[in-house]
């Protein structure tokens, strides 16, 4: 059976989801993302890590068929990027309020849509699942809604002692970090003239961030016996499993210091 990994950092986490504008090319949006707004994210104060992670504009869903399980990744609600912040303590966003304020009226020039995830403090777990050297050449990003009548404790248990050893026990992977969200808010991202809709039925409850040495090793591993074994235990536990095909994941801010250039 497999055991849990251990996990190497309990991180103050956020991930804020991203649809950028319909009104101009994606290209644009994603562009000014990574360019001009990424420079105003990187200068708030209290970041120890901020990460863009840019998923493919052709995203069906990676992960197979599920019985009672929505795996297929519905199109008008498709994401484009998701922003990764890792704050230093749980003070730090009142040091960021005014580098903030500027984020917020940035958004409309690029964002359609944008929806803040939040877990409990250090509740996001980094796990030490590569050797040293290792390099992650391919991502997924997988969000899992709980089914109705499942407690979040219970949710998390599930992930933590069963969905992550079975992943990860296949040893393909090279990068796993996992969030479990509190009940979706409005209120804590409610930037202005942006869309935050966010209904009970599409929300999700945890994510996880899957690493790989390269594009053949992520699909061997979605086709492989591990996902399929898991697949037939989420319908007690998830009504929708939607996995990512990451195309960049961009560092701007590591280990509280603004890097010179974003590193992949």
């Amino acid at each position: 059976m497999s055991t849990t990994p251990a996990f190497t950092r309990k991180p103050f986490t956020s991930s804020i989801l991203l649809w950028v504008r319909e009104d101009r090319s994606r290209q644009q949006g994603m562009g000014r993302w990574k360019g001009p707004h990424s420079e105003i994210i990187s200068a708030t104060p209290g970041f120890e890590e901020y990460r863009q992670i840019h998923l493919a504009e052709t995203n069906p869903g990676l992960w197979p068929e599920a019985d009672g399980v929505e795996t297929a990744i519905p199109a008008d609600r498709r994401i484009d990027g998701v922003a990764e912040v890792t704050m230093k303590s749980v003070l730090s966003p009142l040091s960021g309020r005014k580098q903030t304020k500027l984020a917020f009226l940035d958004e409309v020039n690029l964002f359609r849509r944008t929806v803040l995830y939040a877990g409990p403090p250090y509740s996001a777990r980094w796990y030490g699942v590569a050797a040293s050297g290792d390099r992650v050449g391919a991502r997924a990003l997988v969000y899992v809604r709980k089914r109705d009548g499942v407690g979040t404790g219970a949710f998390r248990r599930i992930l933590t002692d069963r969905l992550v050893p079975a992943l990860a026990g296949t040893g393909e992977l090279k990068e796993l970090r996992t969030q479990v969200f509190m009940p979706w808010r409005r209120g804590l991202w409610n930037t202005p003239n942006v869309a935050h809709d966010n209904p009970v039925g599409q929300q999700f409850h945890a994510s996880l961030m899957l690493g790989f040495t390269d594009a053949g090793a992520l699909g061997s591993f979605f086709a492989g016996g591990a996902v399929a074994e898991v697949s037939s235990r989420l319908p007690a536990f998830a009504s929708a499993v939607h996995a990512y095909d990451v195309e960049q994941a961009l560092t701007f801010v590591e280990g509280g210091k603004v890097l010179p250039r974003y590193r992949e």
